[in-house]
């Protein structure tokens, strides 16, 4: 099939290569030059494991081609996606102008019918909006599909190429035969494409972020109630993810939740809720608990220093929102070098992919070592904020001989307690008891 897919953020990128490897001819549109011709030289923007080999392979068999065309784009296309940023506005509800803007555009271009695919995650109503706008601008034919997206960053292509579900919203049935053709290679194994009207799958991906978010955020306050009442949340998340009511994911503690899709996806749900006068308040108490929970380590650690960190100098490991990313949106290590730098401290962080972006953002405001034990180096303690693999296993001497202190704020529970006992390190965590207090 021929298939056009407008916007090379996080998502068109994945979408795009991904519908390439089954043979489909993509053309991938977007208006930034810079990263087109990038993007034309063979060069990935973006860092997701496994995502550069597809890439590679499919430029060269001539399946997958970037422009900055729009025209040229969809000229053929029998299929258009549309992976375009949803912002969250001043009052939390989702920015749909860059997709009403690009619907628009497309409108005044086609000449014959078209499935548009709304891949974006969208509030309730879009694709209604959407059509409207198709309608209001042309006479020629169009269905549009809401396609929600479930790439988990990290193993985005996995999720593609093997979905646990597809979700497709649409009441036409010319567009459920061309989506089930697209999309039938990926379920061979059986996983279901599970057809609904739009407005319900526009709700499925809200739905489903909040109530993983929730999950996250149910723990996060599990954990802190450990640490009052002197229980083990290790032990309490093995006791609950055990029940298969429950199940065992997203049961981990830590810093709270970040990243593009959790943050923005809940506040949306609570303003979307909000226009029909419902009070989500579970989802509200989601959203405070995740802002408190994005600082806990500097909770801990002002306690510990008794309320002063001026002039002390840290370490922190991890800036990445999550491990095997580079994206740093709503990423907990924001928050924490905020307020490391607001009450007088100073810090050295390191990150395998993620450090550019953090310097991009915010500059010298901190350093950056390219080695991890570097990033020791005379620090008064160190603090953990992503889990990435390679901190699971350290070289603990070599930690001992680096830091002027052996002290660790753990953010992601990274390390045995008995070992940090035998090492005789000062190690604070999550949920879990105070080693060598």
């Amino acid at each position: 099939m021929k298939i056009a897919v407008i916007g090379t953020g996080y998502v068109g990128l994945v979408t795009g290569t991904c519908l390439s490897e089954t043979g489909n001819d993509v053309i991938c549109v977007d208006i930034d030059e810079r990263k087109v011709q990038k993007m034309q030289r063979g060069e990935v923007p973006i860092y997701e494991p496994g995502l550069d080999l597809l890439f590679h392979r499919n430029i060269e068999q001539s399946r997958l081609t970037f422009t900055t065309v729009l025209a040229d784009a969809i000229k053929d296309a029998q299929i258009i996606f549309m992976a375009l940023p949803t912002p969250p506005g001043g009052d939390g509800a989702a920015d749909l102008s860059y997709i009403l803007g690009a619907a628009k555009d497309v409108s005044k271009l086609i000449t014959e019918y078209k499935v548009i695919v709304n891949k974006s995650t969208v509030p309730v109503g879009t694709a209604d909006k959407v059509k409207a706008v198709f309608t209001e601008n042309t006479s020629i034919e169009v269905d549009v599909v809401s396609n929600p997206e479930f790439l988990r960053e990290g193993v985005a292509v996995d999720d593609f190429m093997k979905p646990d579900r597809v979700v497709l919203g649409t009441k036409s049935e010319r567009a459920k035969k061309l989506m089930a053709e697209l999309y039938g290679p990926y379920v061979r194994q059986g996983n279901p494409i599970l057809f609904m009207d739009e407005r319900s799958s526009e709700l499925t991906k809200y739905a489903a972020n909040s109530f993983l978010a929730t999950k996250i955020t149910f723990m996060n306050e599990i954990a802190n109630l450990c640490e009052l009442v002197g229980a083990d949340v290790d032990a309490v998340r093995k006791g609950i993810g055990s029940d298969d009511r429950i199940g065992k994911r997203f049961l981990f503690p830590g810093v709270g939740y970040g990243g593009s899709c959790f943050p923005k996806d809940v506040q949306a749900l609570v303003r979307s809720a909000d226009d029909y006068a419902y009070d989500f308040q579970i989802l509200k108490s989601v959203m405070e608990v995740n802002e408190r929970q994005k600082t806990i380590l500097i909770d801990k650690l002002l306690k510990y220093y008794k309320n002063d960190i001026k002039g002390k100098h840290f370490a922190l490991w991890g800036l990445a929102f999550k491990p095997e990313t580079d994206d740093i949106r709503e990423a907990p290590a924001l928050y924490i070098i905020d307020a490391l730098l607001k009450k007088g401290a100073t810090v050295t962080a390191f990150d395998p992919e993620a450090m550019k972006n953090v310097e991009n953002l915010i500059g010298d405001k901190v350093r950056y070592s390219t080695n991890q034990y570097d990033a020791l180096d005379m620090a008064d303690a160190l603090l953990i904020a992503t889990e990435w693999s390679v901190f699971r296993n350290p070289d603990f001497e070599n930690m001992e001989k680096r830091l002027k202190n052996k002290i660790i704020f753990d953010g992601r529970n990274l390390y045995d307690l008995q070992k940090m006992i035998d090492l005789g390190y000062y190690y604070n965590s999550i949920g879990r008891k105070l080693i060598n207090s």
